[in-house]
């Protein structure tokens, strides 16, 4: 509604998980095993691996779905469909699901050089827009987070986003 957080009222709730460019760095066994996603009450978890190494099985109980793809034509469906997006910092990631007005949980990968993932995270989690965290914190943030603390980010100003981005690479003062 109109409170501009993203407090969500479901009885099972949908994970998108973006791990394509960092998963070789993160090795995904972190918490994608579910284990943590379910004793949140999150019931499905959709993972996109893209190029990684590691390739878990899909899985279908009662209680908590995992399905495994590498790549799509569109996210678009999984997007829209998600309660909560687990990504890796790349800026076009963070804006398509920002715009969406999806919460965000941003994984940044230390092992890149000149780090301005880790800035952008850094700059969108002081303005409350998302979370971020690295491999190894991911899980005691999912332990730790609320949601509902959030911000909408305002839609439909790339001209804004872009010279936010500017400014975070250094580009602007």
């Amino acid at each position: 509604g109109g409170s501009g957080s993203f407090l969500r009222l479901l009885s099972s709730f949908r994970t998108f998980l973006r791990v394509s460019t960092w998963s070789s760095a993160c090795g995904v066994a972190c918490p994608f095993d579910g284990l943590i996603l379910r004793s949140l009450g999150y019931s499905r978890l959709v993972l996109q691996i893209g190029r990684g190494k590691v390739v878990p099985e899909p899985l279908s109980t009662e209680s908590f779905a995992l399905d495994v793809y590498r790549y799509k034509d569109s996210l678009e469906e999984d997007l829209q469909k998600a309660d909560l997006v687990i990504s890796h910092a790349g800026a076009g990631s963070c804006l398509e699901t920002l715009e969406k007005r999806k919460p965000l949980v941003v994984v940044v990968n230390e092992k890149l050089m000149n780090n301005h993932q880790l800035e952008l995270a850094k700059q969108l989690h002081k303005d409350g827009h998302l979370f971020y965290c690295t491999c190894s914190t991911l899980p005691g943030l999912l332990q730790s987070m609320d949601l509902s603390t959030l911000k909408c980010f305002p839609p439909g100003q790339p001209e804004k986003f872009s010279a936010f981005l500017d400014k975070v690479v250094g580009l602007q003062k």
